[in-house]
């Protein structure tokens, strides 16, 4: 067997079977491609990995891409990263259809009653663990509360994430600087929200999916931020409550939570609208590693980035949180719900039950309520 048919085949059954969120399948590819078939060694894993948080995009799906151009060149690059992301965009479109076709049915309206608090839970329980590792200074918990402020008073999410950025690597290198320009910080200054209610077109969806996939950092929950400020917020086609079904779909499915891309646009525009926004929000992700698989030594070692990166996650943070406690008051909308997020956010943090088995128990308990109700 080729080393380009085995990138594949292990890829596209990860793809099928990785459920559980980045952390897991990082987990699972480590096993895959350094314990059992030594690809790689473990120092070469821990550096791609780093690079992958220097980067914009989806982190497991980087690694599926850096992985697979490790292993078998730029072929392998298509391979580990299509493998990965095809199976779960084909699952997310069938449940998209079924969503259109019957998502105003009682029955599908309480599956998804149970199941968006546990959704929140979810996020809120990656904000606890993530927080703990990208706020190492007293710098990074500023620039992530700052952030989570400014959002609420309408400043732009992209400039607020490499603003944040931006400051905490010139304060955290203040000594190397000679002098500091202050023209650097005026594009970073305006705030945003035009207004909704823009004609829907594909172009404008595939762009403003390449434009996320382009400049989104951190955790894959992040993406919320900049799908509701984008696709609720500025273009108004889409409803807080549509944005938290799209979130759920992308959870139910293995593989990246990104193609939640997948069932916005087949909400928006169909199948054509589906396929444009998978590979607007993919796209640039075969890319940038394309591009930095070759500099991962350099980087890694660059004190500059080091501190530019501790800024933009901190940042994505402060961003995750904001958005997901405006969803939250969407979500949680009597006591039953709030229960769900409760209970579910303590398996969660006490006893690390696996995401997917909870949004099958929320699912299973909304439609336990409905034959009550």
């Amino acid at each position: 067997m080729s080393n380009l048919t085995e990138v594949a085949a292990l890829f596209l059954k990860l793809g099928f079977t990785a459920f559980g969120g980045p952390a897991a399948h990082v987990g699972i590819m480590h096993d895959e491609v350094v314990v059992r078939r030594k690809w790689l060694t473990d120092e070469e894993f821990l550096d791609l990995l780093g690079a992958t948080n220097l980067i914009p995009g989806p982190n497991s799906t980087e690694m599926a891409i850096h992985i697979g151009y490790r292993r078998a060149g730029w072929l392998g690059l298509l391979a580990g990263g299509f493998g990965f992301i095809a199976p779960a965009t084909l699952m997310v479109l069938v449940l998209a259809w079924l969503y259109v076709q019957y998502g105003t049915t009682p029955q599908l309206e309480w599956l998804m009653y149970g199941i968006k608090p546990v959704v929140i839970a979810i996020i809120a329980q990656a904000l606890w663990t993530l927080g703990r590792k990208a706020f190492k200074t007293k710098l990074a918990l500023i620039a992530g509360i700052m952030v989570f402020v400014l959002y609420f008073l309408g400043f732009n999410e992209i400039a607020l994430l490499f603003a944040g950025g931006f400051i905490v690597m010139l304060i955290a290198n203040m000594q190397r600087l000679r002098s500091i320009q202050p023209a650097v910080f005026i594009p970073f200054g305006g705030a945003i929200l035009t207004q909704a209610g823009i004609p829907f077109s594909l172009s404008t969806l595939f762009l403003t999916f390449l434009k996320i996939g382009s400049v989104l950092y951190g955790s894959g929950y992040v993406l919320l931020a900049f799908l509701r400020n984008d696709f609720v917020l500025r273009l108004g086609w889409l409803t807080d409550q549509q944005l938290i079904d799209a979130i759920a779909i992308g959870q139910i499915t293995p593989g990246p939570l990104f193609t939640a891309a997948t069932f916005i646009g087949y909400l928006l525009g169909g199948t054509p609208g589906a396929l444009l926004a998978t590979l607007g929000i993919f796209l640039p992700s075969f890319i940038f590693v394309l591009i930095s698989n070759p500099l991962i030594s350099k980087i890694r070692n660059s004190v500059w980035m080091s501190s530019l990166l501790d800024g933009v996650n901190a940042s994505s943070l402060g961003l995750m949180a904001a958005v997901t406690f405006q969803l939250a008051f969407s979500s949680l909308t009597d006591f039953p719900t709030a229960l769900i997020a409760i209970v579910s956010l303590i398996l969660l943090l006490r006893y690390k039950i696996n995401s997917t088995w909870l949004i099958a128990g929320g699912a299973l308990t909304g439609l336990m309520l409905s034959t009550i109700r």
